[in-house]
């Protein structure tokens, strides 16, 4: 199994570019991590966007980064990027996608290889942390978490859930595959996977082996 993330420039897979794709193979521990350049006509969401999830921030404050740095001609171009992590998946056993939302990189990576007319080498199948710790939560509390009339248990709370906390301030695509393989670890197997998360404790619901 693959944990993937990407960063992009916004939520929409058509009008938005992939900027930075991150992953790590479960089975070799192999990763992979990369940046290019979105498009020419890919937009770059703002906060005054309806679209955007961060009603205080804009996506260039959440990533850390321009639209200069997202649209650098130096970097390799959003097409290529695409092309190197596909070669990198060529050899891993596994093309199961690990995400906290599956149909966010799913979705992006799919779009975008059907624009540059790629063959897409991994499974429409994925293995979704936000439904591995709802099914987790409703175990214990007999109820799923919900926020209003949706599921409250996104990334923050899953992290919680696992007895974690995202202390960063930018988002960083390796920095996200990790947290979420470390989430993964402790629901499916009760165990840590990576030393730096070891400050924070299992909790033992999880089933501490």
């Amino acid at each position: 199994m693959i944990v993937l993330d990407i960063e992009s420039s916004g939520l929409d897979f058509v009008k938005n570019g992939i900027w930075q794709i991150a992953a790590i193979d479960l089975n070799s521990g192999k990763r992979f991590i990369s940046e290019g350049r979105i498009d020419d006509e890919d937009e770059i969401l703002m906060s005054s966007d309806p679209r955007s999830i961060y009603p205080t921030k804009s996506v260039v404050d959440v990533i850390g980064k321009t639209g200069e740095q997202l649209k650098d001609r130096k970097k390799q171009s959003q097409k290529e990027l695409i092309q190197e992590f596909f070669r990198w998946l060529e050899n891993s056993e596994e093309k199961n996608f690990v995400c906290q939302n599956p149909q966010f990189d799913w979705g992006f990576l799919t779009v975008k290889a059907r624009k540059y007319g790629l063959k897409i080498p991994f499974h429409f199948r994925s293995f979704d942390i936000h439904s591995i710790a709802q099914t987790k939560y409703f175990q214990l509390k007999g109820k799923f978490l919900m926020d209003g009339n949706h599921s409250g248990m996104n990334l923050t709370k899953a992290l919680k859930f696992c007895g974690m906390k995202d202390e960063r301030k930018k988002h960083n695509a390796l920095e996200d595959a990790k947290l979420t393989a470390e989430c993964f670890s402790r629901l499916i197997y009760g165990k840590g996977m990576f030393k730096e998360f070891g400050k924070f404790k299992i909790p033992r619901y999880l089933g501490v082996r």
